[in-house]
C-alpha cells in the first residue's frame, strides 16, 4: 500500500493539474501609445475570447482569467463589475478598494473655515467567481469600463486526464478498501483501513475541487484609475480656535489663586502630618536654648 505522503503527493498533483496540457494567451493593449485605433483593440480583444468560450468534444477544461486594466473611476466600475456577476449567476470572493493618497495639505480661508486638499489615487484589487459558460460575456462587458488595457490572460486548462485519472484511482481505493475487510482484525487491519479512509477523503476533496473549478472560472481583476484625482474637504480653521483659546488672562489669575490656596491646604496638612517631628525639634530646641542660657549665668557669675 503507499503511503500517506505519496496519496497527499497524488491528490496535490490532481488539484494542480501537474499533467495537465495548459492553453494560455495574454494580451496586451497600447491604445493610442502603440497607434492601433478603439475599432481594431476592440476586433482584436474579440477574437482572443474564443479561449474564454472554447469548447472541445469529450474534453474537459478550467477556465481562469486575470484582467489589469485602468478606469475612469474606479468606485464606479467596481460597482458595475459586481452588478455583471451577479446577474450572470456568480459571486464575488475577494474586493479591497482603497485610496492612496500622495499628499495632504490644510489651507486656511477665513477666521473659521479651512480647506483640506488631498491628492490620490484609487484602485481596487478584485476576484470573482462566473459559472464557465458566461466567461467570454462577463469578460466583454467589463471590457466597456476600461480607459486602458495594460494587460489581459486567459487560461483554459485540460483536466481531462485528470478527472480519468481520478476515476480510476477511486475504483482502486474501493478495492483496497473491499481486501482490508477481508483481513482478520488486528492492529494492522485498524491502520490499513484508517490510512485507506484517509485516502479516500482526500479524493473526494480533489474531485470536488475539480468539478467547482469545472462549474465556476475564476476572475482575477486589478483596476486603478490613471490620473491623481484631488479631493477638497471644507473643515474647520483648528488654528484660529487654537489662538483664540490659548491665553485668558482672568482665567489665569482665578486659576492661580485656587491653586494656591490648595498649596496652603497641603502646607499645613503637611505639618499635621509631621507633627511628633515638630515637637521633638521644639524640645530639643528648648533644652539647648536653656543650657545655653545657665552656661551664660555662670560667666556672669565668674
Amino acid at each position: 500500500m503507499k503511503t500517506t505522503y505519496i496519496r497527499l503527493s497524488i491528490a496535490t498533483a490532481l488539484l494542480l493539474g501537474i499533467y495537465s496540457c495548459k492553453k494560455q494567451e495574454t494580451v496586451e493593449h497600447y491604445g493610442e501609445a502603440s497607434g492601433i485605433n478603439d475599432s481594431t483593440a476592440v476586433t482584436t480583444l474579440d477574437s482572443i475570447s474564443s479561449v474564454a468560450t472554447l469548447k472541445v468534444k469529450d474534453k474537459h477544461f478550467i477556465k481562469t482569467a486575470d484582467v489589469n486594466m485602468e478606469v475612469k473611476d474606479v468606485y464606479d466600475a467596481t460597482i458595475s463589475i459586481e452588478k455583471s456577476v451577479q446577474e450572470l449567476g456568480g459571486f464575488v470572493t475577494h474586493s479591497n478598494l482603497k485610496s492612496n493618497v500622495i499628499s495632504e495639505d490644510t489651507y486656511n480661508t477665513s477666521n473659521e473655515e479651512a480647506m483640506l486638499i488631498k491628492k490620490y489615487q484609487s484602485e481596487n484589487s478584485m476576484q470573482v467567481r462566473v459559472p464557465i459558460s458566461k466567461l467570454g460575456e462577463f469578460l466583454t462587458q467589463i471590457n466597456d469600463k476600461k480607459l486602458f488595457l495594460n494587460s489581459r490572460s486567459i487560461n483554459a486548462e485540460d483536466v481531462t486526464s485528470n478527472i480519468k485519472y481520478a476515476e480510476l484511482e477511486g475504483k482502486r481505493i474501493k478495492k483496497t478498501g473491499d481486501n482490508i475487510s477481508q483481513l482478520k482484525t488486528n492492529k494492522d487491519k485498524v491502520q490499513l483501513n484508517d490510512e485507506n479512509m484517509s485516502e479516500s477523503n482526500q479524493q473526494q476533496y480533489a474531485n470536488m475541487d475539480v468539478t467547482d473549478n469545472l462549474k465556476y472560472s475564476t476572475v482575477d481583476i486589478y483596476i486603478k484609475e490613471p490620473k491623481i484625482r484631488i479631493a477638497e474637504i471644507a473643515i474647520t480653521n483648528t488654528k484660529s480656535i487654537d489662538d483664540q483659546y490659548k491665553f485668558s488672562f482672568i482665567y489665569s489669575v482665578k486659576s492661580a489663586f485656587v491653586e494656591g490656596y490648595y498649596l496652603i491646604q497641603k502646607i499645613i496638612i503637611g505639618l499635621i502630618v509631621i507633627w511628633p517631628i515638630l515637637l521633638i525639634g521644639a524640645v530639643v530646641l528648648f533644652i539647648y536654648k536653656k543650657r545655653k542660657s545657665a552656661r551664660r549665668q555662670r560667666n556672669t557669675l565668674e
